[in-house]
């Protein structure tokens, strides 16, 4: 069957390109790479030094893809574990989630931060509504875990910070916080900032090594993530422009990832992917176009779930399945693993 020998090289794809993404976040939260992140970009460690955010004030070990979004349920006091799932929506993992403590008047302040990689800033919604989303449910999670009943007052600020490597070409380069204020509609009421600047969101957009910048975090991160930079150009650049040497185990997963990516580069994945799609679709013709386009859609779907052990969101997803369909295609699925 050509849509069975697709589908094995486009698992083949898969496996890699998860396999690559998780590398990249694991990358990301080096703690000295957090540092660098939360300097720049939360207010409350802007005076901060970087060996103090690092091994002082972030607290733990940041969970990769293990803090489910949607947790109806959590348990109690301080459980990050928790996997709870919300209804048909499916496990949506957070990449990188942590806690840290800064200075805040002399006193420690508590803040829970989200860290994400995206590489698609078009995925058909506004990228900076999903980021609100996040930090809100971080907000909401926290009944239970920060605070209970009405103590209000426990409520830990939080951080939804999104590194973007394929903007488009206005947001290149660009590092943008939204957040909640005070604005005074009538009369001049004064209220304690920290009652309600509660969230904020950021976004880091980067761009090419052609328009590469020249503003600090955002080069570390472009070298970080560069897929045609060698390992030790990333290697000399980091210890030379950011002070920054890897463990043994820190340079294990960033060769990983560089092997990966050329891995990926060098037998054109993506090339063959879009290949196998249009001899499905030709196979398709011949059943009729569309009967063929949806058994392909369904069977991968199917698959991916069952060898990748991904949601049904997540693996129409990475299939890109065409969104007008996607609930046909839930039916059908969960018609068939019924």
């Amino acid at each position: 069957m050509i849509l069975t020998s697709n589908f094995s090289n486009n698992l083949d794809y898969f496996y890699q390109k998860i396999s690559y993404d998780t590398a990249c976040k694991k990358i990301l939260s080096f703690r000295l790479i957090l540092a660098h992140i939360l300097k720049y970009c939360v207010k409350e460690f802007h005076d901060c030094d970087i060996q103090d955010i690092a091994f002082r004030y972030i607290e733990g070990e940041p969970q990769i893809n293990e803090v489910a979004v949607h947790q109806d349920y959590p348990d109690r006091i301080h459980s990050m574990n928790s996997e709870d799932k919300s209804g048909s929506d499916g496990d949506i993992y957070y990449d990188i989630k942590f806690y840290a403590v800064a200075p805040h008047h002399g006193e420690m302040i508590k803040i829970i931060l989200n860290v994400e990689a995206q590489n698609d800033f078009y995925p058909g919604y506004p990228i900076v509504k999903r980021a609100v989303y996040y930090g809100s449910r971080m907000i909401s999670s926290q009944y239970g875990t920060e605070f209970v009943d009405s103590h209000y007052e426990d409520i830990k600020k939080v951080y939804s910070i999104w590194i973007c490597t394929n903007p488009s070409k206005k947001r290149e380069n660009s590092i943008t916080r939204y957040e909640l204020t005070e604005q005074n509609m009538i009369g001049n009421v004064k209220e304690k900032k920290e009652n309600y600047d509660l969230i904020s969101v950021i976004m880091i957009c980067l761009a090419s090594e052609e328009n590469e910048s020249n503003e600090k975090l955002l080069r570390l991160l472009e070298v970080l993530l560069s897929n045609k930079r060698k390992l030790q150009e990333k290697k000399e650049i980091l210890e030379e422009e950011y002070g920054i040497s890897m463990t043994s185990g820190e340079e294990k997963e960033m060769k990983n990832m560089c092997n990966l990516s050329e891995g990926i580069e060098r037998n054109g994945i993506m090339k063959g992917i879009k290949q196998g799609i249009e001899k499905g679709i030709e196979k398709g013709i011949e059943q009729g176009i569309e009967k063929g386009k949806d058994l392909f859609f369904v069977e991968s779907i199917q698959n991916l779930m069952i060898n990748l052990h991904v949601s049904i969101n997540k693996a129409m997803e990475l299939l890109n399945a065409p969104q007008e369909k996607r609930e046909i295609y839930r039916k059908a699925v969960l018609q068939k693993l019924n």
